[in-house]
C-alpha cells in the first residue's frame, strides 16, 4: 500500500509515522526545517504509548512520489481549493484522498440522498473549486480525534487520542475503507469504518463550531470557557443550534452537550486549533467550522441566532488579523504543512 501525505504538520506527520511503522509504504510532504529534519532524522514521536522513530520518505515536491493508493491530506481545509499542483501528481485512477480536516467537508452532500443531494457548499467548496482538485468520488470521510504539536522540527509530541474514524460518503463498507482501516490499525491507531460517517462529523463539530470562535475573540482556553458561567451557556446555545442544523440534514449525533462540556473541561487549560493559529498570525479554519455551518443554516432555514452572531464576530476578527500592518492587522503567513 502507497501512501502520500501532503502536509506532513502535526496530524500528517503523525498518521505517516505510524503507518510507516505499520508497514505501509509511506511519503511525507513538508517543507523547510521540519522537512530537513525529517529526511536527516525520521519522525520521532513522543506519545504517552511509547515514543518511537519512523523513518519514510520526504520531499517537497509530489512529482517524486508518484501516484498512489491514498492521499492523506494533513493541510488545513482552507487550502484545499489550491492544492491542485501538488495533488495532481499523487493521482492515478483508483487514488483515494482521505481528508483530515475539521468541520465541514467539500464533500458534504456528495451521495447523501434527500433534498440537498449534491448540493455545494461555498464556504467549503467556492466556485467548485475543492472539487475541481479533489472530486468527491475520490473522498474518503475521515474525523481526527488525536491531539498532537510539533514540539520541534521533526518532532511530533502525541498528547492523547488514537482514533481516526474513516467512511464513504455513501454510507458503504468499501474495499479502500477497509484496507485502509487495516494499514492504520497495524500502526497502532484506531480507525473504525463508519457506515454513518457525518454522525462523527457533528459530534466533533459540536465542540469545534463553539469552542473554537469562543476562544479566538476572548483567547481563554476550553476549560475557562467551562467554567465561566456566561460562556458555558453560550456555548451550550452554539451546541443547540448546531445539532438543530445537523437534524435537519438527516443526521442525530448520538450524544449529550453535557457530555460533550464535560469533555472540553476535561482537556483543560488547552487553546483551540483557532486560537493557536491566530495567534501565529496565521489564516484561521473559519470557513469550515463556522461559516458552512451557518451555509448549512440558509439551505436549511435553521434560525441560528446564536452562531450568526458568533460568526459575524470571529468573521470580522479573521479579517483583522489578516489584514496588512497598515490596515492594522497581521500580515498573513502560508499554511504549514
Amino acid at each position: 500500500m502507497k501512501i502520500a501525505v501532503l502536509g506532513a504538520g502535526a496530524i500528517g506527520a503523525y498518521v505517516g509515522a505510524a503507518l510507516h511503522r505499520g508497514g505501509a509504504d509511506v511519503h511525507l510532504i513538508a517543507r523547510g526545517e521540519h522537512l530537513r529534519a525529517i529526511r536527516a532524522h525520521g519522525v520521532r514521536v513522543n506519545s504517552p504509548r511509547g515514543d518511537f522513530v519512523a523513518r519514510p520518505h520526504a520531499t517537497d515536491d509530489p512529482a517524486e512520489i508518484g501516484p498512489v493508493d491514498y492521499v492523506f491530506l494533513g493541510l488545513k481545509a482552507h487550502a484545499y481549493p489550491s492544492s491542485g499542483s501538488l495533488v495532481a501528481p499523487l493521482l492515478g485512477d483508483r487514488t483515494a484522498v482521505v481528508a483530515g480536516q475539521n468541520g465541514i467537508p467539500w464533500w458534504y452532500f456528495h451521495k447523501l440522498a434527500g433534498p440537498y443531494e449534491g448540493r455545494r457548499i461555498e464556504a467549503v467548496d467556492p466556485g467548485g473549486a475543492t472539487s475541481k482538485v479533489l472530486p468527491p468520488e475520490r473522498a474518503v470521510g475521515c474525523v481526527v480525534y488525536p491531539a498532537t504539536v510539533i514540539e520541534a522540527p521533526g518532532v511530533i509530541r502525541h498528547l492523547e487520542g488514537t482514533r481516526f474514524s474513516i467512511g464513504e460518503p455513501g454510507g458503504e463498507i468499501s474495499d479502500r475503507c477497509t484496507a485502509l482501516s487495516e494499514a492504520m490499525v497495524a500502526g497502532g491507531l484506531k480507525c473504525p469504518v463508519e457506515p454513518n460517517l457525518r454522525d462523527d462529523i457533528w459530534i466533533k463539530l459540536m465542540g469545534n463550531v463553539a469552542f473554537n470562535p469562543i476562544s479566538a475573540l476572548t483567547r481563554a482556553t476550553m476549560v475557562d470557557i467551562c467554567r465561566h458561567l456566561p460562556t458555558r451557556r453560550l456555548v451550550t446555545q452554539l451546541m443547540q443550534e448546531t445539532l438543530d442544523i445537523a437534524a435537519k440534514v438527516g443526521s442525530t449525533p448520538d450524544i449529550s452537550i453535557e457530555k460533550r462540556l464535560r469533555g472540553a473541561e476535561g482537556v483543560g487549560h488547552h487553546k483551540t486549533s483557532m486560537l493557536q493559529d491566530l495567534e501565529a498570525g496565521k489564516q484561521m479554519e473559519l470557513d469550515a467550522i463556522v461559516t458552512a455551518v451557518v451555509e448549512m443554516a440558509d439551505i436549511t432555514g435553521a434560525d441560528a441566532p446564536t452562531l450568526r452572531a458568533v460568526h459575524a464576530a470571529t468573521d470580522l476578527l479573521a479579517q483583522r488579523s489578516t489584514a496588512g500592518p497598515e490596515n492594522g492587522g497581521r500580515t498573513p503567513e502560508p499554511v504549514p504543512a
